[in-house]
C-alpha cells in the first residue's frame, strides 16, 4: 500500500471582468481530484487578500486545498490541475495571470504563514513568493505574467486558526452565461430576515437591494 501523503495546492487569478471565477475551478478541481482517490482534509480555503491591490479582479480572493493522496499518482494531481487551468481560466483576457502553487507538507511553514498575513494588509512580489516556494520544496506553475503564484502562496499560507465565515456559493450552468439572472428579490430579503445573525451581507438594507 502507497504511503499517504499531504498536499497543499493554491490557486489564484483564473477569472476576469467578464467571465469566470476562482472558486468554481477549485469546485470542479475537487470533483476531478476526487475520482482519483484523492481525500479533502478540509473545507477548501477562500482567503481575501489585500483589497487595495490594483490588479484585482473583483474582490482580490485566492483559494487553497488540504488533500490526501497515494505517492503514486502526484503528478496525475498536478496535471489535472494545470490543465484544467489551461481549460477555465480567461487566458485571452488582459489581467487574467493564474498562478498555481503545490507545497508538500504536513503543516504550513511559519514563513509561508507570514507572507499569508503580508499579502492581506500590504504588497508582496512574485519574486518573494517564488523564493519562499522554493525554500521551501514546492512547485508553482504560473499564465501571463504569473502573478496569480502571490495569491495562491499567500492562500495556502492562510490556515484560518481564529476567526472565519463560511461562503454558500451557487453557480450559473454555461447556457445561462451572460443572460439576465431569474434571482427573486422578495426570497432573498426573506431568507436574511430569517437567517440573522448567523448569515449577513445578503441585502442591502439602505438602497433596498440583494
Amino acid at each position: 500500500m502507497e504511503k499517504r501523503q499531504i498536499l497543499h495546492i493554491g490557486l489564484d487569478d483564473t477569472d476576469s471582468t467578464r467571465k469566470g471565477c476562482t472558486t468554481y475551478l477549485a469546485a470542479v478541481l475537487m470533483q476531478k481530484l476526487s475520482k482519483l482517490g484523492v481525500k479533502l482534509l478540509d473545507y477548501p480555503h477562500l482567503i481575501r487578500l489585500n483589497p487595495n491591490v490594483p490588479w484585482k479582479t473583483r474582490g482580490n480572493g485566492a483559494l487553497a486545498m488540504k488533500v490526501e493522496f497515494d505517492e503514486s499518482i502526484k503528478n496525475r494531481i498536478k496535471e489535472e490541475t494545470i490543465n484544467l487551468v489551461e481549460e477555465q481560466a480567461d487566458l485571452s483576457s488582459k489581467g487574467t495571470n493564474p498562478g498555481i502553487v503545490f507545497i508538500k507538507r504536513d503543516e504550513i511553514p511559519e514563513d509561508i504563514r507570514a507572507f499569508s498575513g503580508k499579502a492581506t494588509v500590504s504588497f508582496v512580489t512574485l519574486k518573494e513568493a517564488r523564493e519562499i516556494i522554493k525554500k521551501n520544496g514546492g512547485e508553482c506553475f504560473g499564465f501571463n505574467n504569473c502573478r496569480g503564484i502571490i495569491g495562491a502562496l499567500a492562500a495556502v499560507g492562510s490556515i484560518l486558526e481564529s476567526d472565519y465565515t463560511y461562503e454558500l456559493i451557487a453557480y450559473r450552468t454555461p447556457e445561462n452565461y451572460g443572460t439576465k439572472r431569474k434571482v427573486d428579490d422578495a426570497s432573498i430579503f426573506s431568507m436574511d430576515q430569517s437567517t440573522q445573525p448567523h448569515t449577513f451581507n445578503n441585502v442591502d438594507y439602505e438602497k433596498k437591494r440583494p
